[in-house]
Formats: structure tokens, sequence, C-alpha cells
């Protein structure tokens, strides 16, 4: 398993000018050989390699006097950026093959883009120092805030400055399954909705932050303000650094909301399962800032990794499953009902259920039909 480990950095005025030119000559030599991939596409020539492409574009180029100041820069860090464009295009052409979602084709970077990374790998020979410093080549030793320990060592980090002007150094780590987590007698179904961010099976109800929401009044102060300042100059610079600023907040809450939530849930409960909903479409209804708001998406690919980390079962049921028409009680499908009804009676039975708390149990059910299905299969095919 593949994770991502996440820390603050905070260099110096020195540093960050030294960064700055890292992200300017990857930028440069990425977009040096995606024009030349380019236009040899359009004159109807063999595609250039990487190889090629470095010899030209790296090698050669620091000979010049127009390219010289790409040796102020590690070179390895160069090589990178042609191998991330070796990707961006094998992630194309997979998703014209259906082999992953589509992507689209590689674009040019700006220097106006907001957000700018730089890949050290270990033939950079980066370091973390003995007083907890990251050493970069060319750059310096550079402050870090760890909010834990990495549990092995990294093989590559990223810096990466994002739209707020906040610094990053980004390490993925291969690790294997943590030590499982005592077992425990819990089995949970959760209906997720907007004005509960999580409705249980066993009737619990996390009323949900809306982030965004409460942050609209700053967040439209901000945005009037940036609106008023001329277009090139310092004062709209600044403007926008404020309103990237506002909104980073509103996203590192609504990220440690979801770690917080996800993680009581794993270690409460064996089994987990959730609806798999269409989010992509919900995001096109009138509904689409609360949905948006809320991060179901994140929140579910944090469940599903959490539990495959720690020995729980996670499970999503079909996004088709009639959830909220069923009694979780008979198993009578009562026929669709609008949002505005937020509790019904079971004509059959005569039970009353509360339509989000009958929901998520009629999800937890439907995994465990699901998780019997499966496990008939594999042992009439032997398995």
């Amino acid at each position: 398993m593949q994770l991502r480990y996440r820390f603050r950095l905070y260099p110096t005025t020195g540093q960050r000018v030294s960064l700055g030119r890292a992200f300017g000559c990857v930028r440069v030599v990425y977009n040096d050989a995606l024009r030349a991939r380019e236009t040899a596409r359009s004159e109807g020539l063999a595609f250039p390699k990487s190889g090629d492409l470095s010899k030209l574009l790296i090698t050669e180029a620091k000979r010049t006097p127009e390219r010289a100041w790409l040796g102020e820069v590690s070179s390895v860090v160069l090589q990178q950026s042609l191998r991330d464009l070796d990707t961006a295009y094998k992630n194309f052409f997979d998703g014209l093959k259906g082999k992953r979602p589509g992507m689209g084709v590689p674009r040019f970077k700006s220097k106006r883009d907001t957000r700018q990374s730089v890949r050290f790998t270990a033939n950079a020979r980066w370091k973390i120092t003995a007083g907890g410093k990251l050493s970069l080549p060319k750059i310096g030793d550079i402050a870090v805030k760890w909010s834990r320990a990495l549990p092995s060592t990294p093989s590559t980090v990223t810096v990466v400055k994002d739209s707020a002007g906040r610094y990053f150094a980004s390490f993925v780590i291969e690790t294997g399954p943590e030590a499982a987590l005592p077992d425990t007698a819990g089995e949970v179904g959760i209906d997720l909705g907007l004005t509960h961010f999580a409705v249980c099976s066993n009737g619990r109800k996390i009323s949900s932050p809306r982030f965004l929401r409460r942050a609209e009044k700053k967040l439209k102060r901000t945005q009037q303000a940036l609106s008023r300042k001329r277009k090139g100059s310092a004062n709209r610079a600044k403007a926008r650094l404020k309103v990237a600023r506002a909104h980073a907040k509103v996203t590192d809450a609504r990220h440690e909301f979801h770690h917080q939530l996800s993680t009581r849930l794993i270690r409460e409960n064996q089994a987990i399962s959730v609806e798999d909903l269409c989010v992509k479409g919900l995001a096109r209804t009138r509904l689409a800032k609360s949905v948006h708001d809320a991060g179901w998406s994140a929140f579910v690919s944090m469940l599903e990794y959490k539990a495959a980390r720690y020995g729980r079962t996670f499970a999503k049921v079909d996004r088709f499953f009639p959830s909220s028409q069923l009694c979780s009680a008979c198993g009578f499908k009562d026929g669709p009902k609008p949002l505005a009804v937020r509790e019904w009676t079971c004509v059959n039975c005569g039970t009353v259920h509360d339509r989000d708390v009958n929901a998520a149990r009629n999800i937890r059910t439907e995994a465990n039909k699901v998780a019997a299905g499966q496990a008939e299969t594999q042992n009439a095919c032997g398995g």
C-alpha cells in the first residue's frame, strides 16, 4: 500500500528564491519537451524519446547562453520533469484505451499557475538531517513541522507550493498493512446526506459541519476586495493570496473532520458499508454547492484505505439499490418518496421509520447479503 505523508515547510527568504528558481527550471524543461513532441506529431515525425530530449533540452541546453541558468538547479529535478511528461502521456493514452478514467492531453505549464511543485528522487541525495530539517541540493536545509514520524525511509520527496503560498514536503511511502485493530462485534451501514453528514444504522447521526457555508461571508468579502484591485498590480496579488488562504482554511477544516470521523468509525466497527453515490451527477443539480461542501468522495476513500490498512471489512452498495424505499423491518418496497418526507410508516407491517436510519440499515443488510453471496460463489467454485 502506498501512503502519502505531507508536512509543512518553512523556508527562509533565500530558500524561497531557490525553490522558485527550481520551479521555473522544471517548468521550462517540461514545456520544451511537450513542445518538441507536439511539433513532431504535427509534422508526422517519430515520437521523440526521453533520452533524446534529455540530451537536447538539458545537457546541450546548459551550454547555451539562453539556457545556461538551468545549471543553477539540481539536474535530477530536470530529469524528473521529463518522466512526469511521460507519465502524463501514458495516462492520456491509457484513458483512450479504456484502461483508466479519461485524462486530458498534457498541457503547457504556466508561471502564473498558483500551484508549483518539484520532485527530488534518491539520485538527488536529499536527506533528513539529524536536527530534523529537510536538506535539498542547491537549496539548503529547510525547517519542517513534523506532526508524526515516517514509518519508513522514503525514496522521493515532492516540494509543493500551494495557491495560498504555503510550502509542503510530500513523501510517498510503501507500507504493508498495519497491525490489525482488536476485533469488535460492531457492524454499521452509513447513509451520507446533507442535513446530517452521516447517519449510521445504529441510530447515530453526525451533523454536517458545512464549512463552506459557514465561511461564505468572509469569502465573499475577500473576493469583493480582489475584484476591486487593478489587474496586474501588487495589491491584486496580495488580495488573491487572501482569497486563497481563506479557501485553504475551509479545505483543511473539512479534511480534518473527514480524518477524525473515518478513524473513529474504523476503530468502533468491524464492518463498514456505504452507498456508492454518483457525486458527479449530484454536483450538477441545484444542490451542487452543498454536495461539494460535504466532500463525500474524499470521506469514502479514507474509509476504504483505512479499512484495508487496519484489517476491517469495507463494502460499497450499488447506487441503484433502493435503500430509501425498502422497509428495514419486513423488506416491503414502499416506493419512492420526496426529500421532504423524513419519516414514513410501512403500509405492510406498520413500522414507523426515520428515513435516513432506515436507509442506513438497508445498506448494512444489503452489504451482508452481497458478502454472503460472494462467499457461496467461491465455495461452489472450489475456493
